[in-house]
């Protein structure tokens, strides 16, 4: 029963984190001006990245309640070695994402691919329990990363401290 509450409660979370509206807040200006400095085409890369994690994150649910091993094997792998950093980019670009992308950033993406591989591993060794955990795991890696550095496109992970205790 928890295995089916989980899993409905992904199918809501992420949708609705992918479809946050653009809003963008003065607190969060340091965090912008990472992405912002980069430049169009690397935006584009950057945006493009995490469309496909996203993609690649919501075909996992259906092969994970269906027991298609493989294929969650195969979408993690993919994710596994979609580092942007890894793409094929040339010295300037490398340069300018890492002097422009604050460092915490570029450790929780590493965390995120890290967990990946992780999922692909236990997939691959057909190991339901901990598929589920890997997958959980990089649900939270998301979040904490959108949380950190892109409250301006999901305002609703924004946590409001009010008069001693907090609203949503």
């Amino acid at each position: 029963m928890k295995f089916v509450v989980r899993i409905v409660f992904l199918v809501f979370l992420i949708p609705t984190i992918s479809c946050a509206k653009n809003n963008h807040h003065l607190e969060e200006k340091e965090n912008i001006a990472g992405v912002k400095a980069l430049t169009p085409e690397l935006r584009g890369l950057l945006s493009q990245e995490m469309k496909l994690l996203q993609t690649g994150m919501m075909s996992i649910i259906p092969a994970y309640v269906s027991g298609n091993w493989s294929e969650i094997q195969f979408i993690a792998g993919k994710m596994k070695n979609s580092y942007i950093l890894k793409q094929s980019l040339t010295e300037n670009q490398k340069k300018e994402l890492h002097s422009s992308l604050p460092h915490e950033f570029i450790k929780k993406d590493q965390r995120f691919h890290y967990l990946a591989g992780m999922l692909e591993h236990v997939a691959q060794n057909k190991k339901p329990e901990l598929i589920n955990f890997y997958f959980s795991e990089m649900n939270e890696a998301c979040v904490d990363c959108h949380i950190s550095f892109a409250k301006h496109k999901f305002p609703a992970l924004t946590v409001k401290e009010k008069k001693g205790s907090f609203e949503k």
